[in-house]
């Protein structure tokens, strides 16, 4: 592929040079003193379309040769980028080589506004590719719209078009952006095919579109798509995009979301090539790809695509949809109603078990925050394994009241009380589908003593923390027993965009700023932001969206009850926070809160005291004695050390990283997890047996064998050793396990 690829862009550079000097050359050879008058009507490019258009250089305006010369302009200057040098190309941070690779991903350096490039190969014909990269909407999942103005053949075949572009925002606290476009679709001498397009502007003098309200009307300099056959089936496609985002309208700290090529790469070039990767193998698929649930890949795709695009409309709210805001528009919660025909419409479906659901309004409460020092795959990954640390029964209820339920036999083990469903789906590398079953949450209409199960369709992505700076979410909607493709959906969720930017900002309004914190340990001392390169040092926004079907009676109670709901979330992923910071500790800086603090040092010692005690040996190698080198050593130990309470029914109070990795928990959900629930029957009757030697002499050792993580995965370790951890006093403060050589099974 390396040879193919470079003998491609061999050729293509001397076609672009080619190309560059021909149409230099018209531009100061060739005079035409009889121009066309001036038409600057949209229709006149639909009702001249049969003229033949003039090779000779026409005229900058709406007409059909007027806009033949921009297309021509656009061409050219798009395969300079695609295949040359016009954009200054650095080779995308993160993205490795090999055969697992996506493709070769550039972005540009000092450019004017921000652009990325991608090669790759993909086993589709080119006028299939060009099918699906022209429809935009089923692949960038932030575009709203693609609505066609006006189509013109050209007389080499081609074919021009006008396009009138939105897109969503990604977050709350900034305006969704626009385009007013031409595209050109062409096919070169050599047979490639190519898709190009830019922003028409008032300079051109061609057709305008009228600014919108509520949007900003961003500019796309020449990008597109390049299309080249491969023998024996396949396709080469260089992709470019080059955007000027107006990062000016948006806050300064959101302001990296709209200056970062990185991002630009990502969601937009990225997202292109996969979607083409994806559609390639599923067409190379049999009957045997139709998985448990009877659906076959790409309606499961078209499912992600409908919980992504209702989430991202909760999150715009656009008038023209029907949404209005309640209450005060400045709150840190912002509530949004909506009763038009055509959202009802999409919610008020009969679904297989004969029930009808009853709503008349739709209501969304929605809010931003900024987070500083999370990861934001650890965080949301945990706000997915853990849905009992932030979630409420009653409100989850209220998620479903739309959705009747219906039987379903459907089930296997679980954690934090939800019990996931065999929907196996991977969209792509970074994103799968899920369904979750709530057990016995709400209750069913006609016996309110009777609990009720819930199900609810649920989207992650951007979970893998070795892909940096990726989009996290994890988007859900309850949906009923049957699991149908019509089923209603109203997306609520998270969203988790890392920004690359760690510069110091004040917060913009309506934002609860989770930096100042983060910042601040409960020692009184400033925590780090240098981490030597670490993705938890950058900062992100999360946006968080609710939806609930309700009656327009219930509409007051439910704003009221909905504010306070997402609040509590915003007070959850704080605690949150603070737990999850010290996962990846850099071992330069040290440690931060609420590792940092002197009751952790204060435990590390006592832990490493009343083990040497008892076992005669020192349990870590130390360099020197220092509080914080000791809790340094332990929390970097290699074997998993948990300590547990004193009760009757012991449940855990602390554990080293090691630790929290062999129960695949976090340090605020580790006090969920009690003693007994990690270990399988034989394990149990071990420790029944030993806990009486363990309080009378001290401290035991027990055999090898098996016990399960908090998300029931069986752990296998070569030997354990207990003992109690005494205070200052010499009285029992815990019990401590050591874990030795653990793994997963």
């Amino acid at each position: 592929m390396n040879k193919l690829l470079m003998e491609e862009n061999d050729r293509l550079q001397k076609q672009v040079s080619q190309l560059v000097h021909e149409n230099s050359y018209f531009r100061q050879h060739t005079h035409n003193p009889s121009l066309p008058a001036k038409d600057t009507s949209c229709e006149s490019v639909v009702t001249s379309g049969q003229h033949q258009l003039a090779g000779q250089n026409p005229p900058r305006d709406a007409s059909p040769a007027g806009l033949l010369s921009i297309a021509e302009e656009t061409l050219a200057e798009f395969l300079s980028k695609a295949t040359g040098t016009a954009v200054e190309w650095v080779q995308m941070p993160g993205m490795k080589p090999g055969p697992d690779s996506i493709g070769i991903i550039a972005i540009s350096h000092g450019c004017t506004g921000v652009a990325a490039r991608a090669c790759g190969l993909v086993g589709l014909e080119p006028t299939r590719v060009a099918e699906i990269v022209k429809d935009r909407p089923s692949w960038f999942r932030e575009c709203r719209a693609v609505d066609v103005m006006n189509v013109l053949p050209t007389a080499n075949g081609g074919t021009i078009e006008l396009l009138y572009v939105q897109l969503y925002a990604p977050t709350t606290l900034a305006p969704p952006r626009d385009f007013w476009l031409l595209r050109y679709t062409s096919v070169l001498e050599d047979g490639s095919l190519v898709v190009c397009e830019r922003s028409l502007k008032s300079t051109q003098n061609g057709p305008s579109m009228p600014l919108v309200q509520n949007f900003v009307r961003a500019e796309m300099l020449p990008s597109g798509y390049l299309i080249r056959p491969c023998d024996g089936g396949g396709s080469i496609i260089h992709i470019v995009d080059h955007m000027d985002l107006e990062a000016c309208s948006v806050p300064e700290v959101l302001r990296p979301l709209y200056e970062s090529p990185k991002v630009l790469a990502q969601k937009t070039t990225m997202a292109a090539l996969r979607q083409l990767k994806q559609i390639a193998q599923e067409v190379t698929q049999t009957n045997s790809s139709v998985n448990g649930w009877g659906r076959r890949p790409a309606a499961l795709r078209a499912l992600s695509q409908r919980l992504s695009r209702g989430f991202n409309e909760a999150v715009n709210g656009f008038t023209d949809e029907g949404w209005s805001v309640i209450g005060d528009s400045m709150d840190d919660v912002t509530i949004t109603v909506n009763s038009s025909p055509d959202k009802l419409m999409g919610l008020n479906l009969t679904f297989s078990n004969g029930f009808a659901p009853v709503s008349s309004v739709v209501l969304c409460a929605k809010a931003s925050m900024l987070l500083q020092n999370v990861p934001p795959a650890i965080l949301l990954r945990f706000l997915r394994e853990h849905r009992s640390e932030w979630a409420d029964n009653n409100i989850d209820a209220y998620l479903a009241a739309a959705v009747k339920v219906g039987p379903c036999s459907a089930r296997v083990g679980g954690f934090g009380g939800q019990v996931i469903l065999p929907l196996a789906h991977t969209i792509e590398h970074e994103e799968f589908m899920e369904v979750i079953k709530l057990e016995g949450l709400g209750h069913s209409p006609e016996d309110a003593i009777v609990p009720r199960d819930i199900f609810l369709l649920q989207l992650c992505s951007g979970m893998d923390e070795s892909a940096v700076g990726t989009c996290a979410e994890l988007i859900f909607a309850p949906i009923d027993a049957s699991f149908a493709d019509d089923a209603p959906l109203l997306p609520s969720g998270f969203r988790i965009i890392p920004l690359d930017s760690a510069k110091e900002v004040s917060s913009p309004n309506r934002t609860l700023d989770l930096a100042s914190a983060l910042e601040i340990g409960s020692a009184g001392t400033k925590a780090s932001t240098d981490q030597s390169g670490n993705s938890t040092c950058a900062r992100s926004v999360m946006t968080i969206a609710f939806e609930f079907g309700i009656e327009s009676h219930m509409q007051e109670h439910v704003a009221s009850m909905a504010r306070q709901y997402v609040r509590g979330i915003i007070s959850s992923v704080q605690r949150v926070a603070l737990a999850l910071s010290p996962s990846h500790i850099s071992s330069q800086v040290g440690l931060r809160t609420p590792l940092g603090t002197p009751e952790a040092q204060t435990l590390a010692r006592w832990i490493c005291q009343s083990y040497r005690g008892y076992m005669g040996v020192e349990l870590l190698k130390l360099n020197s004695e220092g509080n914080e080198s000791v809790l340094k050593n332990l929390w970097h130990h290699t074997d998993a050390i948990i300590c547990c309470s004193m009760k009757a029914l012991p449940v855990f109070t602390f554990a080293n990283q090691a630790g929290l990795d062999m129960l695949e928990t976090t340090l605020v959900a580790l006090q969920d997890i009690s003693l007994e629930k990690i270990f399988d029957d034989n394990g149990r009757k071990t420790l029944c047996s030993e806990f009486p030697q363990i309080m009378q002499q001290g401290f035991a050792c027990l055999q090898g064998g098996i016990c399960l993580s908090s998300m029931g995965r069986p752990v296998s370790y070569e030997r354990a050793v207990a003992w109690k951890v005494l205070n200052e006093e010499e009285t029992a403060h815990c019990i401590c396990f050591v874990f030795i050589n653990w793994s997963f099974v």
